[in-house]
C-alpha cells in the first residue's frame, strides 16, 4: 500500500512539472499548452490522478507563480524528507531529485537550462553532477561534481557551477589542482534510502559520530582539516571502516627533559601574553611544564604570583590552577597522541582566564635535514622528540581537543580564554585602531573652569567613539553632579574642541567594530549576551542593533568576493606603495585603511594569525593572498633587507614562509615613506630620503633594483653612496662622469621644484 502511494504521488509530481514546463513564459496568467496538443500517455495520467485537465493546470500554474515568493523555496527545502539540511543550504543527490517537492523540481529544472548552455562551453567534466545546492541566503542553485562519490568515505569536491536564477550569471570553480578541497560528510543524508551504498554510508557515519568526529564542523570542511581531525584522534578510515590505531609501536626512549631550554630572557608566548596586557594587578601565573623555571622567575620579579610544574625538573610542585596558564612548546616534545592531548586538557583544567598554548610551527625544509622522521614528529640527534606543526594543523588541534576557538597571536602561539565574553572583547580590542584625543583649540573659560574633570570623559569618548553609560567611567558622580548628564558635559568638551575630529573617531570606531563583526562570521558568531558589556554598548550606540550591525559587516564581508573592488581599493588607497598587482603597507598604517582592506587582511589574521614581527603587509590584487613580510631593521637602515615573509592564501587558508637569512642577493626595500603614515616617527626622514634618490635618478628602473646586488651596482654606477638615511656623492671617482651626473641631479631638482 506504501509503495503505491508513494508511486501515485511521484506521477503526480512528474505531472505537474511536466505542466509547469510548458507555461509560455513571462505571462502575468501562465497558460499552458492545449490538452489536444499532448500526449495520450499524458492525458491519461491527468484524468486520472487530476480528473480534468483545467484542475490540473491550476495546480501547475500555482506552482510556477509561487517559486517567485520570498522563502518559497527554503520553506519546501526544510520540509523535504530527504537531502541535507542546513542554515543556509539545502543538498542532494541527484539521483534523489525527483523525490523532491514539484516547485523544488521545477525551480532546479528552469536553472537546468541554464546550466546545459553554460557547461557546453566548459570542459566536459563540468557536465557531470553529483549533488545539487539550493541556496537560501541568495537566489542561486550550485552542481557540484565529486566524482568519488561512491568509493571515497569523504569525497572530494572536483567543479562546481552556480547559477544566478535572477541574472543568470554563472560561476564555474576547478578545484582539480587545489591542495585542499572540502569533502564531504554524512553522505546518506544526500541519497535516498534506496541508494546501492545508503547503508555503507550510515554506518559509516554512526561510527565517525559514536566517536565524535563529526562534533566540530568547522575543522573538518576541507581535506586538510579533516585528515589533521583524523590524525588527531589517531584514526584511519579506509573502505568506510573507521579504524582506531591503539596497538603501541615500539619506540626509541625519548628523553623530553632535554629539550627544555635554560632561558636567560623571557620566553616569547609569555612577553606576547604581557604585551597583550592579559597581566594585570593581582594576576597569578602557571607554567605547565615549565622546565627549568625561567619563565617563573621572571613573571615573578614583575610583581605577579608565579608557580611551575615539570614532569622532570620541578615534578613534586603543586599543579595549581591560575589566571594565565603557559603550555609553552610542551605538546610538540610528547610523542604519544593520549599524553599530548592529556597535557593539553590538564593546563585548560588549571586555567581560570587564559591559556597561552605554543608548539614548535614548520617554517622551512632545512630545520628537519639529517634528523631522523619518527611518526608525525621528528626525533633529533639530541633524542628529544619534536613534532613540527602547520600553523593551521596547530590551530585545529587546539580547537578540536578543547571544544574553543583558540586565537593566534603569532606563529605557533596561540590563546585560549575561558570566558568567551573576555576572548571576543580581546579579538575586538585587537582591532581598535589608536586615536589620539582632539586638540583644544579654544580656551573656553567654562571648558577651563571644568578642563580636570572633562579630561576622563575625553579620553573615554576617544577610546569607545561614544558617550559612556551609568557605571562606565569612575568619574560619573563628580560629572552627574556637575553638568546633570553626559551628553550636557560633552557639549561643554565641544565649545574648546573641533567636532569634525570628534565625528570622525565615531566613524573609525563604527568601522572598527564592522571588521569585528565581520569576522566573528567565520567562527560561531557570539549571541549578543555572549558579548562583553562595554561592546555591547559600543554595538547599541554605533548601530543601534546588534542585528543591524552583523547585517551591515556580512555585506561588507559578501563584497570581497569582489576581487575586482579589492583590486580598486588598493589602487584607490591613500596609504601605502602601490605595484601593479599589489599594495604594501607599514602594519602600523593597517588601521588606518580601507574597512574592506582591513577585513580582507583580517581573514587571515584570525585564521593563521599574523606574523607578530612582520613590518609589511603586502596586498595581492590579482590572486585572494595576503602576504606578511619581516625587515628587522626597518626603521635604522635607509634600505632594509628581507629577513622572513609568509604568503597565506585565502582560497584554502595554505601557508607558505620563506627565509632570506641565509641569502647572498636578498630583496630589499625602497620608498619607506609611501609604507607609513606622516605620523610615523621617521616619516621626515624617510621622505627626505626617498627625494634624494629621486633626485639623483636612483629610482627610475624600479625593477632593476629590487636586491641588494643590483642595489648597490646603481649606487656604483651613479657614484652615491647612503650613510644613515642621508645620500652622498662618492669621493676618488671620475670627476667628468661626476660633473655629468652633477648637473643632471641639478636638473631633476629644479624640475621637481617648478611641479611644486
Amino acid at each position: 500500500m506504501e509503495n503505491e502511494e508513494n508511486f501515485q504521488e511521484k506521477r503526480c509530481s512528474e505531472l505537474l512539472l511536466y505542466l509547469a514546463l510548458n507555461i509560455e513564459d513571462f505571462q502575468i496568467l501562465p497558460k499552458i499548452k492545449l490538452e489536444t496538443d499532448l500526449p495520450q500517455t499524458i492525458i491519461d495520467g491527468i484524468r486520472k490522478y487530476f480528473l480534468t485537465y483545467q484542475s490540473a493546470c491550476e495546480y501547475a500554474n500555482q506552482i510556477f507563480l509561487e517559486i517567485y515568493k520570498s522563502g518559497a523555496i527554503k520553506k519546501y527545502c526544510q520540509q523535504s524528507k530527504i537531502g541535507k539540511k542546513l542554515p543556509t543550504a539545502f543538498y542532494i543527490h541527484i539521483s534523489a531529485l525527483g523525490q523532491l517537492h514539484p516547485l523544488l523540481q521545477l525551480y532546479e529544472n528552469l536553472a537546468h537550462r541554464l546550466y546545459l548552455k553554460a557547461t557546453s562551453q566548459q570542459k566536459a567534466d563540468a557536465k557531470t553532477t553529483t549533488l545539487i545546492k539550493f541556496n537560501f541566503d541568495k537566489p542561486t542553485i550550485s552542481y557540484l561534481y565529486y566524482p568519488d562519490f561512491d568509493t571515497d568515505p569523504h569525497p572530494a569536491l572536483k567543479t562546481s557551477i552556480s547559477i544566478n536564477m535572477n541574472s543568470g550569471n554563472l560561476e564555474y570553480r576547478n578545484y582539480h589542482n587545489s591542495k585542499n578541497p572540502p569533502v564531504l560528510h554524512r553522505k546518506e543524508t544526500f541519497v535516498n534510502t534506496d541508494y546501492p551504498h545508503y547503508k555503507k554510508f550510515a554506518k559509516l557515519t554512526s561510527a565517525e559520530v559514536k566517536l565524535g568526529l563529526l562534533d566540530n564542523t568547522r575543522l573538518i570542511g576541507t581535506r586538510q582539516g579533516w585528515l589533521t581531525h583524523l590524525k588527531n584522534y589517531g584514526i584511519e578510515i579506509k573502505d568506510h571502516r573507521v579504524i582506531q590505531h591503539t596497538i603501541e609501536i615500539p619506540i626509541p626512549k625519548i628523553e623530553r627533559h632535554k629539550a627544555a631550554i635554560v632561558r636567560k630572557k623571557i620566553s616569547k608566548p609569555v612577553r606576547l601574553g604581557l604585551e597583550a596586557n592579559l597581566f594585570t594587578e593581582g594576576t597569578t601565573f602557571f607554567d605547565y611544564g615549565c622546565g627549568h623555571g625561567g619563565d617563573i622567575k621572571h613573571i615573578a620579579q614583575k610583581g605577579y604570583q608565579s608557580a611551575g610544574w615539570d614532569p622532570y625538573y620541578s615534578p613534586d610542585n603543586s599543579c595549581i590552577a591560575a589566571d594565565v596558564v603557559n603550555l609553552g612548546y610542551v605538546i610538540n616534545v610528547i610523542e604519544s597522541l593520549a599524553e599530548r592531548r592529556e597535557a593539553l586538557i590538564k593546563a585548560w583544567g588549571l586555567t581560570k582566564q587564559v591559556l597561552i598554548v605554543s608548539a614548535m610551527v614548520l617554517i622551512n625544509d632545512e630545520k628537519t635535514k639529517n634528523k631522523l622522521a619518527y611518526g608525525d614528529g621528528i626525533i633529533t640527534s639530541r633524542n628529544t622528540f619534536q613534532k613540527y606543526y602547520e600553523q593551521e594543523e596547530l590551530k585545529s588541534y587546539i580547537d578540536q581537543v578543547l571544544n574553543v576557538d583558540s586565537i593566534p597571536i603569532d606563529l605557533g602561539i596561540f590563546l585560549v580564554f575561558k570566558d568567551e565574553k573576555q576572548g571576543q572583547n580581546f579579538r575586538a580590542s585587537r582591532l581598535k585602531t589608536r586615536l589620539s584625543t582632539p586638540r583644544i583649540n579654544s580656551k573656553n573659560q567654562k571648558f577651563v573652569d571644568y578642563e580636570e574633570q572633562l579630561i576622563p570623559l575625553m579620553n573615554f569618548m576617544s577610546d569607545r567613539g561614544r558617550l559612556p553609560v551609568r557605571g562606565e567611567i569612575a568619574e560619573e558622580a563628580d560629572l552627574i553632579a556637575e553638568f546633570g548628564s553626559f551628553r550636557r558635559a560633552f557639549r561643554v568638551i565641544l565649545q574648546a574642541t573641533d567636532s569634525v575630529e570628534w565625528d570622525q573617531i565615531t566613524d573609525k570606531r563604527r568601522q572598527d567594530l564592522l571588521v569585528y563583526l565581520a569576522l566573528t562570521k567565520f567562527g560561531n558568531r557570539p549571541k549578543f549576551s555572549q558579548l562583553a558589556e562595554v561592546v555591547r554598548n559600543d554595538i547599541k550606540a554605533l548601530f543601534g542593533s546588534y542585528t543591524q550591525g552583523c547585517t551591515l559587516a556580512d555585506l561588507m564581508l559578501f563584497s570581497l568576493g569582489d576581487s575586482e573592488l579589492i583590486s580598486k581599493c588598493c589602487k584607490n588607497s591613500s596609504i601605502g606603495y602601490k605595484f601593479s598587482n599589489s599594495l604594501l603597507v607599514h602594519v602600523s598604517a593597517v588601521a588606518k585603511l580601507d574597512p574592506l582592506l582591513r577585513l580582507y587582511e583580517g581573514c587571515a589574521n584570525r585564521t593563521i594569525g599574523r606574523l607578530n614581527e612582520a613590518t609589511i603587509i603586502k596586498f595581492h590584487t590579482k590572486l585572494p593572498i595576503i602576504s606578511y613580510l619581516f625587515y628587522p631593521d626597518f626603521d635604522t637602515e635607509a634600505h632594509p633587507v628581507l629577513h622572513t615573509s609568509m604568503h597565506i592564501d585565502l582560497r584554502d587558508l595554505s601557508v607558505s614562509y620563506q627565509s632570506y637569512t641565509n641569502e647572498y642577493n636578498p630583496p630589499i626595500l625602497h620608498r619607506k615613506d609611501a609604507l607609513v603614515t606622516p605620523d610615523y616617527p621617521d616619516y621626515e626622514k624617510f621622505a627626505k630620503l626617498t627625494q634624494q634618490e629621486e633626485d639623483r635618478g636612483l629610482l627610475n628602473n624600479f625593477k632593476n633594483i629590487q636586491n641588494r646586488i643590483a642595489w648597490l651596482k646603481c649606487l656604483e654606477e651613479n657614484c652615491t653612496e647612503i650613510k644613515g638615511h642621508r645620500v652622498y656623492w662618492q669621493t676618488n671617482v671620475d670627476p667628468y662622469r661626476l660633473k655629468i651626473l652633477k648637473s643632471a641631479h641639478a636638473t631633476r631638482k629644479r624640475e621637481r621644484k617648478k611641479q611644486l
